[in-house]
């Protein structure tokens, strides 16, 4: 079974870096071939991002939530993620992200704003029904250089976190049998 992953972010600028790092993630955190992906770089929609309604907006909230995994990512503006990401997240109803896996990242110019994934953007998520396996992923763009080595220490967090969560699940599923 491949797993759906969806990238959505938020930058205002296409393929900007914090696409970069939120692709990497995926690719240290899941192996070759066991997932598909879909990326939504928002910076190209927008046109329709704050058109109500939008079919295409829709259809691109329809697909992440129907994702097993999904990345949110955006740059740090003002401590917390952009505008665009905000607009695409107010589409989704209560619990519009039930099932999803999601992971909130940030980038920013330095450590200044390093808990905004945790404190500001994971809350969303959870808010809007998503499971968020640990702390949100903050990279500081400076440090492009160490890219591969900082989104792999991020991923080996996450793969843990998940492994757990996997055996609580499988757990649950052995008591579900004998009730």
């Amino acid at each position: 079974m491949s797993l759906k992953v969806s990238i959505i972010v938020g930058n205002p600028k296409p393929k900007s870096r914090t696409l970069k790092v939120a692709e990497t993630l995926v690719e240290k955190l899941l192996a070759p071939g066991s997932y598909e992906v879909e990326v939504i770089d928002l910076a190209d929609h927008t046109d329709e991002i704050f058109a109500w309604p939008s079919e295409k907006m829709a259809a691109l909230n329809a697909s992440v939530a129907a994702s097993d995994l999904a990345v949110f990512a955006s740059p740090t503006y003002k401590a917390t993620y952009t505008g665009l990401l905000k607009a695409f997240l107010d589409r989704y109803p209560a619990n519009g992200l039930a099932g999803v896996t999601a992971i909130p990242v940030l980038t920013g110019a330095d450590q200044t704003h390093s808990m905004g994934p945790t404190v500001n953007l994971a809350p969303l998520l959870v808010e809007l029904g998503a499971s968020v396996p640990g702390r949100g992923f903050y990279f500081i763009a400076g440090q492009m250089d160490h890219l591969d080595e900082i989104v792999q220490t991020a991923a080996d967090e996450y793969a843990a976190n998940l492994r757990r969560l996997a055996n609580v699940a499988s757990e649950l599923r052995s008591l579900t049998s004998l009730v």
